[in-house]
């Protein structure tokens, strides 16, 4: 008999602790896996924190982490995981929309196959999706997979990860992290399950389009330099522009054929301007982060725990 620990990051979803605990007892009914919950509060303004208390106070298997303010989902994950006891661990969404019956079958194949130490739910459909969120979703992915040589298609942060997986990934030091590409980087045997993302249980999705835009380069910014490689790139282009503009203004020249006033110098030198001040933005946002990452600020606050007491110290040192 094996310990499961479900990590599940709750914002705002006091309508739905009850209803994923229930269901995911249905979806396990039967098996040889002894299951415990640890909810993660990020700094929630509903009765997330108030539910998780009653529900603990009845259910001793029920843990909680509640957070100071709201510092994140990936945060959320990574309290989840150092408070977990399990002998794997299955991050999930508190809405249902990763749905518990492939939480099962994620059980069962690592149970069946002790070699594999990540098991990762893989989207076969995104459920009933914006075509701008569809959009946005195909776009950060073909460019992460461009920028970090990692295919994401279809991933998501519904995972089983082995105890020796999860001691890993606690033990890296960055604040900022993207623990959908951090769980394939440390590398061990991985092996899939596909869903169906399923409509939520209740209440609405707290992802908005800027929250999702700024999640995105957040996540490329924290596993890739590559947006660093583009500044350098666009300055080869620009040169190259540059020496073609230089060679046919001088055939212009000596041909009699000089255009008069100073159209093409302003030109250039608005699409110049251009191209520095976005190559700048580029390097302050990455300068940004690595001020951030010389702070050592942790990663989260914890202000209060239900049958919960924390494992490891994953703070940044």
């Amino acid at each position: 008999m094996k310990s499961l620990s479900f990590v599940i990051p709750a914002y705002n979803e006091a309508e739905n602790i009850m209803t994923a605990i229930e269901k995911t007892d249905e979806a396990f009914s039967g098996s040889d896996a002894r299951l415990n919950y640890i909810f993660v509060d990020d700094g929630s303004t509903d009765d997330t924190w108030r539910t998780l208390m009653r529900a603990a106070e009845a259910d001793g298997r029920i843990s909680g982490v509640r957070f100071s303010r709201n510092f994140g989902k990936e945060a959320a994950i990574f309290a989840g995981l150092s408070h977990a006891r399990g002998d794997a661990c299955i991050v999930m969404d508190c809405d249902l929309q990763h749905p518990p019956a492939a939480a099962r079958r994620m059980y069962d194949l690592w149970r069946e196959n002790p070699h594999i130490e990540i098991v990762e739910g893989i989207k076969r459909s995104r459920g009933d999706e914006s075509l701008g969120s569809k959009l946005f979703a195909g776009v950060f992915y073909r460019f992460f997979n461009n920028a970090a040589g990692r295919d994401l298609t279809g991933s998501s942060d519904f995972k089983l990860l082995s105890r020796t997986a999860v001691d890993e990934l606690l033990r890296l030091p960055e604040r900022f992290t993207f623990f959908r590409a951090l769980s394939g980087w440390i590398g061990f045997e991985t092996a899939q399950v596909e869903f169906d993302v399923e409509p939520r249980a209740g209440g609405e999705t707290k992802w908005s389009f800027f929250r999702l835009l700024k999640y995105g380069i957040s996540s490329v910014s924290s596993f890739s330099s590559a947006p660093m490689q583009i500044v350098t790139v666009c300055g080869l282009v620009f040169l190259l522009f540059t020496v073609i503009l230089a060679v046919q203004t001088l055939w212009r020249f000596f041909s009699g054929q000089s255009l008069e006033g100073f159209t093409t110098v302003i030109l250039i030198l608005l699409f110049s301007g251009s191209i520095i001040m976005l190559s700048l933005g580029v390097i302050g946002y990455y300068v940004s982060r690595i001020y951030d990452e010389l702070k050592r600020r942790p990663r989260y606050i914890v202000s209060g725990r239900i049958n919960a007491e924390e494992k490891r110290d994953i703070m940044m040192p």
